[in-house]
């Protein structure tokens, strides 16, 4: 009887259906599990981003800083403040952008295969620009609703939304401002997403490709080291697009009932101005420390899944 239900559970697997969706499902858990682990680095990360804006100088905030604030002003669990709008925005990003890269690097791998070629780097970075372009836009309402709650403490107390979920503060905006609105930051999310994706899946597949042919160390091993590699490229090529996309979804109408920024390049060549180049790479340790594990523990679990579901 046991056998018979694992012969059944396998052909269920197997079915065509479920093996299309099955990149999809896989990517959306694993990201899932690793923005659970990696939420309160990505909230100090924000606030890093936003301290100091429209100032050259400016407060020079510290990770250890901004958390002692946060602890200091509330509680420990205020460094979780937008957790269901996290795990909102990796049910949809990760799901796409894990999902579409797999089908895309199928295809890629069959027709490599079918022509007697191994699959080129050139081919993985295209499939992950793809996935990442696509799923930013699918993810974007999510990603502005994570950004507008952990942004929310920064202001008087009197102008705080205190957003009670991702489901509220989504309404709240689109009432407010327009459902349109949800797509604000559009541009810069795409381009990071692709940066990101580019470094972080393209790497990833190019590290772990190079390290089975020229080392003899296990799989894990090989595993956990293409996925920090991958995590550095991911950040380097990404944190300046995120953080102008962080400065695009926070900002609000001033008293002039003008935007401070009016896109994607308004805001780098005013915070190149203003505030120096640099500043865009402001709190690079952080957000390494945000991406790398995160793409670590998604990766892992992205190929743990896999194996399982084999």
């Amino acid at each position: 009887m046991k056998n018979d239900n694992l012969a059944a559970a396998s052909d269920f697997l197997h079915t065509p259906v479920v093996r299309a969706a099955l990149p999809f499902i896989n990517g959306g858990l694993s990201g899932m599990v690793a923005t659970t682990v990696i939420q309160p680095v990505d909230m100090i990360k924000v606030r890093i981003q936003l301290a100091g804006e429209g100032i050259a100088g400016g407060p020079k905030p510290t990770p250890i800083s901004v958390t002692r604030d946060i602890l200091a002003s509330g509680k420990a669990l205020d460094l979780y403040t937008g957790l269901s709008a996290g795990l909102l925005r990796q049910a949809v990003y990760t799901t796409a952008r894990l999902g579409f890269f797999d089908t895309f690097m199928a295809r890629v791998s069959a027709r490599a295969k079918a022509n007697g070629k191994q699959v080129g780097f050139a081919e993985r970075a295209t499939a992950g620009l793809s996935a990442g372009g696509l799923a930013a836009m699918l993810g974007n309402p999510a990603d502005l609703a994570l950004i507008r709650m952990q942004s929310d403490g920064l202001k008087p107390l009197a102008e705080r939304k205190n957003y009670k979920s991702v489901i509220d503060a989504l309404s709240s905006i689109a009432k407010s401002e327009g459902v349109a609105a949800l797509w604000a930051g559009a541009a810069p999310t795409v381009v990071r997403a692709m940066a990101l994706n580019f470094g972080q899946l393209a790497f990833f597949s190019e590290a772990k490709a190079q390290l089975k042919r020229r080392t003899e160390w296990s799989t894990n091993a090989q595993t956990l080291t293409a996925s920090a590699v991958a995590g550095f490229f991911a950040s380097f090529f990404s944190l300046p697009f995120d953080f102008v996309k962080t400065r695009l979804q926070k900002q609000s109408k001033g008293p002039d009932g003008k935007l401070p920024y009016r896109g994607m390049m308004d805001c780098f060549g005013k915070v190149a101005k203003q505030e120096g180049v640099m500043r865009f790479y402001r709190g690079f340790g952080t957000y390494y420390v945000r991406i790398a594990p995160h793409a670590m523990v998604t990766l892992i679990v992205a190929d743990y899944l896999g194996w399982l579901t084999k």
